[in-house]
C-alpha cells in the first residue's frame, strides 16, 4: 500500500516539477537574449512567451523529442539480445496489448 502511495506523490510532483522547469529554461532563455543579443545584432528585445516558442522551436529543429539514452537503458538492451526469437515476439505481444498497438 506505501509504495502505490509513493508512486502517486511521485507522479504528482513530477506534474508539477516538469511546467516548473520548462518555465524556468524560458525564463534563462529570455534573460540571455535581452542582455547579450540587442546590443551585438541590433536585435529587438523579445517578451516570455516568444523565448518560450523559441525554446520549443528549438527543441523541434535540432533535438527532437527523445529522452535518455538511444535503445534504452542497457539492462534491457543487454536482455533483449540475449532473448530467443520466441521471447522477442512474446514481449511485442505484451507490449502491443498494454500500449494499443496493432
Amino acid at each position: 500500500m506505501q509504495k502505490s502511495q509513493f508512486r502517486g506523490g511521485k507522479k504528482k510532483f513530477l506534474f508539477l516539477l516538469i511546467p516548473v522547469f520548462i518555465f524556468g529554461i524560458s525564463w534563462v532563455v529570455m534573460s540571455l537574449w535581452n542582455a547579450i543579443l540587442p546590443e551585438i545584432l541590433q536585435v529587438h528585445t523579445i517578451t516570455y512567451w516568444q523565448a518560450m516558442g523559441l525554446l520549443i522551436l528549438c527543441r523541434i529543429l535540432f533535438g527532437g523529442f527523445h529522452f535518455g539514452p538511444k535503445g534504452g537503458p542497457p539492462h534491457l538492451r543487454e536482455k533483449w539480445m540475449n532473448m530467443s526469437d520466441e521471447e522477442r515476439e512474446q514481449l511485442k505481444e505484451q507490449f502491443r496489448k498494454r500500449w494499443g498497438g496493432d
